[in-house]
């Protein structure tokens, strides 16, 4: 039996649906029969998923990671969602940073503000200045953010087995879609992991030869004040990118300005996607800032993905591919990256692949969406019963984030030209890493293996042919659906020739014998023969093919 807490959550989620008009989640809710899923439009299901909530809103930003389920106009809709929540109030939150700081706020700072400067949907943000001079923001959880995860997540787990038991849930596996959802926000629950992220990724920018690390910022944190409910990092003063005033001034100063931030931002980023492949997922203008000194600095580092290094030379090919709208190797490319529901139509993929690459090429970024491209790749896989790895949507996400906030920032940059100066450095480092004489090493070291290991291996093989002892297993696909075919094949064959020999043995029987035992015998036969017949041409029918 639920809860009194859990059904008064089950009741205002089937309140805002009805008021929202989602009969399907409405007779879902109530237990009704679980047909396929029909999604609200757009712009309802975000509302929808704002009204319900900070969890909620959550969900809808990861399933705006996923163009493989959703299609783009959802992708839009649910990426601008935005929790609209109000601050906690001063005098509750001094208790709870009190309760989360390893001593007395007097004791560690000069300075605190109880009152947030931003509030978000798992937390919000304070200033201080610590006793050493040091400027700090505080991210501070709201209070009992972790009960209403659990009881929402244990509504969302419900639906997604209810949903599971459709077409829809089966083929996109929405059970595991809800645990990876709770895996990802039970992780932004615990601030020691976006401080891990934060500390990766701001070593991961040190060093390049791609842009000078000393123009980009990720915010130091300092650990020892940092714990699962309290995230303690170095103040950055700057503005988010977009409220600068070098999106305003038209001079020519200010235009190489503008340009040389986007040219630093999207280096930064393709390192983190090709070479690093550790990668901020929601690079959104705010998350930008542009710091007072000229710097750049990357902001919340929440929500990260990861490419593996098969993924990423893949990707360092499908975006060069892209770039020289080849078609046939960004068809070949798909198949590496994409998991095959069915025998997929590769003539179809390649052909659709030719029409959108021919549609966006050489357009400039002011013209050129590349979410919208990127969509429409996975969208045509998934047409053609292809199913993408999550960790490729959330790289779309991030570089369809990135473009709109350089578009907004610097509409005459182009994506395609900025990245074409990098594919041959992309490539080498891809081919022999960053100290090739330890790939060099590494490879001589398992070409020593295999000369070790091939005549053992060629001595076993001839010692198996030699006493007859060598078996092979083949896996044929679909190999069982033509057995089937063959047995019905031969069992309609079989039957076709019992007919004709009933029919036979009843002409010879009524025409040698004229008694009446041989005309009985030949009746007998004659009716086996027909129902036998009619038998078969009834079955033939049914199966439907009879042509």
């Amino acid at each position: 039996m639920l809860a009194p807490s859990r059904m008064s959550r089950q009741g205002e989620i089937v309140e805002v649906v009805l008021r929202n008009g989602w009969d399907y989640m409405r007779r879902l809710l109530s237990g009704g029969k679980a047909d396929e899923p029909e999604l609200p439009p757009p712009e309802v299901l975000r509302n929808i998923l704002t009204e319900l909530g900070p969890v909620y809103v959550k969900f809808g930003q990861l399933l705006s990671t996923r163009p493989d389920l959703l299609p783009a106009s959802y992708i839009k809709a649910l990426s601008s969602l935005q929790s609209t929540v109000p601050p906690v109030p001063a005098s509750q939150m001094e208790t709870l940073i009190r309760q989360a700081l390893p001593a007395p706020p007097e004791d560690i700072f000069a300075e605190i503000n109880y009152s947030a400067i931003a509030a978000g949907s798992i937390g919000q943000t304070h200033r201080a200045k610590l006793k050493d001079g040091r400027d700090v923001a505080l991210k501070v959880q709201r209070p009992g953010i972790d009960k209403l995860v659990e009881q929402d997540m244990s509504l969302i787990r419900d639906v997604a087995r209810l949903v599971s038991a459709t077409q829809f849930g089966t083929r996109y596996n929405v059970v595991e879609l809800a645990y990876e959802f709770s895996e990802a926000i039970r992780a932004e629950l615990d601030f020691t992991t976006e401080a891990e992220y934060t500390d990766l990724l701001r070593r991961n920018l040190q060093n390049s030869p791609w842009y000078d690390a000393s123009q980009i910022v990720i915010p130091e944190i300092v650990w020892e004040l940092t714990s699962p409910k309290l995230l303690v990092m170095e103040w950055l003063d700057g503005a988010p990118i977009l409220t600068t005033d070098l999106v305003h001034t038209d001079t020519e100063a200010a235009a190489k300005a503008r340009q040389a931030v986007t040219t630093l931002l999207f280096r930064v980023f393709f390192k983190q996607f090709f070479i690093d492949g550790f990668f901020h997922a929601d690079p959104h203008p705010g998350n930008i800032f542009y710091l007072k000194d000229g710097r750049v600095a990357l902001l919340d580092c929440g929500m990260m993905g990861r490419l593996d290094p098969r993924t990423r030379a893949t990707m360092t090919e499908m975006v060069l591919a892209i770039a020289s709208s080849d078609a046939q190797r960004c068809t070949q490319l798909t198949l590496k990256l994409a998991e095959p529901l069915e025998p997929p139509n590769l003539s179809k993929l390649e052909s659709d692949f030719t029409r959108l690459m021919g549609r966006y090429y050489g357009l400039s970024l002011e013209n050129l969406n590349t979410a919208e491209v990127f969509g429409e790749i996975l969208e045509a896989g998934t047409d053609n019963h292809l199913r993408w790895p999550a960790n490729i949507g959330l790289f779309t996400k991030s570089l369809a984030n990135l473009e709109g906030a350089a578009r907004q920032f610097n509409p005459k940059v182009n994506l395609l030209s900025e990245i074409r100066p990098l594919m041959a450095d992309l490539f080498r480092q891809q081919l022999v890493g960053e100290d090739p004489v330890q790939t060099l090493l590494r490879t001589g070291l398992e070409f020593r293996n295999l000369s070790l290991e091939s005549p053992r291996q060629f001595a076993f093989l001839l010692d198996r042919l030699s006493t007859e002892t060598l078996t092979w297993n083949l896996s044929l696909r679909e190999v069982d659906g033509l057995r089937r075919s063959l047995d019905d094949a031969a069992n309609r064959r079989s039957f076709s020739t019992v007919v004709g020999a009933l029919i036979i043995g009843a002409a010879i029987v009524s025409t040698g014998q004229r008694t009446s035992q041989g005309v009985v015998l030949s009746y007998v036969f004659f009716a086996a023969a027909s129902f036998l017949g009619l038998w078969l041409l009834v079955s033939i029918l049914r199966s439907g093919r009879l042509r």
